[in-house]
């Protein structure tokens, strides 16, 4: 059930999500509106939230929204990346999410929602709330998010490390980690458009740079003008490991097709944005988007990949629990 809608403005959502009818049933799964009776400003609260928090930090957009991938791809969108571990042997603390910025965001809008709806909204959904309102405020599009999901009480560094397609993946392995949330080559294509927004580190890309074999060498498929750029911002010498590069140069902070005419132009700045080139199905969609005059058919197909992505093994009805705060485990 695919159902990626016109853009439409925020505040319309809870005029939006009444006309789907609450959903009370213990065995419900996820639907548009889940919180119509039991806490029926959850989306408002959502967004109002999000729109201070940006206010005050803009570059926590891209860090929410992959917050959201980070959490559907290990064990499903179950806001288990968001639990703490005395241990450090939770999600957080595995290598892809050690750079992760956005927990205390998330505990800011659980804490609000806990006031006027206590034990109501799962973390899971609020971070699925979130991520959606980081591309809107980011000038994207507006859509709809199912919600109902409960959250998980399994947190395995192990497994963040093992489901997380790192920043240097070709295309097959790209298609692989994603195949197995039933995701396809067209889904990778829209979802790396999430790249518009956002930066990296150095670390995550200087293997195209110098020792792309093994050999010492540079990536062939990145462009010589964008790689010597790159190569002044990350010096060979241990690299500068604060430096933040934007993954789209073009407009690092607006959600648009930028990063379509990017990737094409330049081979992108991960390993794994470049394999969009090295695919039929996942190039032709780069072509279509970097030579689009309009975003509104990415928008489209946009919110139909996050919803169906935002369906990943979720938990619902009497699975799992609702914390009342997303770090700590339920005694």
């Amino acid at each position: 059930m695919s159902r990626g809608r016109r853009r439409l403005l925020p505040v319309l959502a809870l005029l939006l999500v009444a006309a789907a009818g609450p959903s009370s049933s213990a065995e419900a799964e996820l639907v548009f509106g889940f919180y119509n009776a039991t806490c029926p400003i959850a989306e408002g609260v959502v967004f109002a939230e999000m729109r201070a928090i940006l206010q005050e930090d803009a570059t926590l957009a891209p860090s929410l929204l992959r917050m959201h991938y980070h959490d559907c791809f290990v064990q499903g969108c179950d806001g288990s990346v968001m639990l703490r571990s005395r241990r450090g042997t939770a999600e957080r603390d595995a290598a892809p999410n050690r750079s992760m910025r956005g927990f205390d965001a998330v505990e800011r809008i659980k804490a609000r929602l806990e006031m006027l709806c206590p034990l109501t909204v799962s973390c899971a959904d609020i971070i699925a709330m979130a991520a959606r309102d980081a591309v809107h405020l980011s000038q994207g599009p507006w859509y709809e998010v199912e919600t109902g999901r409960r959250d998980g009480n399994v947190t395995v560094a192990e497994y963040a490390a093992n489901d997380l397609a790192p920043p240097d993946s070709n295309i097959v392995d790209v298609k692989t980690f994603f195949s197995v949330k039933s995701l396809n080559s067209r889904d990778i294509a829209v979802l790396f458009g999430s790249h518009s927004i956002g930066t990296s580190h150095c670390a995550a890309f200087q293997k195209r740079l110098y020792n792309f074999t093994g050999a010492m060498d540079q990536d062939p498929t990145l462009d010589a003008r964008y790689a010597r750029r790159l190569r002044k911002l990350c010096p060979r010498a241990g690299g500068r490991g604060r430096t933040k590069v934007p993954i789209d140069p073009g407009s690092g902070f607006t959600f648009d097709l930028s990063y379509y005419r990017h990737v094409l132009a330049t081979g992108g700045l991960f390993q794994s944005d470049g394999s969009l080139l090295h695919d039929a199905s996942t190039r032709g969609y780069v072509e279509k988007m970097a030579n689009a005059s309009s975003p509104d058919e990415y928008y489209k197909d946009f919110a139909a990949a996050m919803v169906k992505m935002g369906r990943t093994d979720v938990l619902h009805g009497s699975q799992g629990e609702v914390r009342t705060t997303c770090g700590v485990f339920v005694d």
